[in-house]
């Protein structure tokens, strides 16, 4: 006998990575069927008033815990609603083990940044004060916000951790050498960066993208001492700091991250 058609097939029988058509939200509550998740006032507007659903309707959520779940919209009052999950969709995926550290630049365009290296697999962002750091303080709950508003529009299950902002020279005298530095030097001899990643070994990377300015002639020599980091070159022309950030996460996914098909 035939098995019945399933609309979540591809034409290969495969599942497909994420359906672009359904509404997606983060909850941050534990996830298992049959158990009602209340939604905080915010999330409860979003549904209700924003999306207009209705008792009945269906979403999915995840929690970057416990995978992706379809959920029906339930207990439906004036500014509150709960969410029943019924099927997991997807199990949890967690992506590559890749770190983004940062000099933080002006609001905007830190928003685009994060939102790129949150579609890029980062798993925490973390930014790093330099000497030639413009912004003096970052709002870390906007980066959150911003943080799971990618995962929820790419398809991703993990929403990075978002971590306190920290000095150069702490981080460094504090860094688990364990962990590869990959940071994007302007000043770097113009070797092509793909050879210089393909000489690496698979393994906890982190991204680093310097101030508008660049680093600071005693911070490049305060990194170049590491035997933890690598400079790379990002070619001949001068980036901006969130267009460099785009291009060396992708150049690491590509080379030695989970772009890269393995054997």
């Amino acid at each position: 006998m035939p098995l019945a058609f399933d609309p979540r097939l591809d034409n290969t029988g495969s599942m497909p990575i994420h359906d672009f058509n359904a509404e997606r939200l983060y909850i941050d509550s534990p996830m298992k069927a049959d158990v009602a998740v209340s939604c905080a006032s915010d999330k409860a507007h979003y549904l209700l008033n924003v999306l207009r659903l209705k008792a009945g309707d269906a979403i999915l959520i995840f929690n970057g815990r416990d995978g992706e779940w379809r959920a029906r919209l339930t207990d439906v009052a004036k500014r509150r609603c709960s969410l029943v999950p019924e099927e997991q969709v997807r199990g949890q995926e967690n992506g590559p083990d890749l770190v983004y550290l940062f000099a933080p630049v002006k609001r905007s365009r830190l928003d685009y940044m994060v939102q790129k290296a949150v579609e890029l697999g980062a798993s925490q962002l973390q930014p790093v004060f330099t000497r030639r750091t413009i912004a003096e303080r970052v709002n870390l709950e906007r980066m959150r916000a911003n943080a799971v508003e990618a995962a929820e529009q790419c398809g991703i299950l993990r929403v990075p951790e978002v971590s306190e902002p920290v000095q150069l020279k702490a981080m460094l005298d504090s860094w688990d050498a364990g962990r590869r530095i990959i940071f994007c030097d302007e000043a770097a001899d113009q070797a092509d960066p793909v050879a210089i990643l393909g000489r690496l070994n698979p393994g906890p990377m982190a991204v680093l993208i310097g101030p508008e300015g660049g680093f600071a002639p005693e911070e490049r020599d305060a990194l170049n001492v590491q035997a933890f980091t690598t400079p790379i070159p990002l070619g001949p022309r001068i980036m901006r700091a969130d267009t460099a950030a785009v291009a060396a996460l992708a150049l690491v996914n590509a080379v030695v991250g989970d772009w890269k098909k393995r054997d």
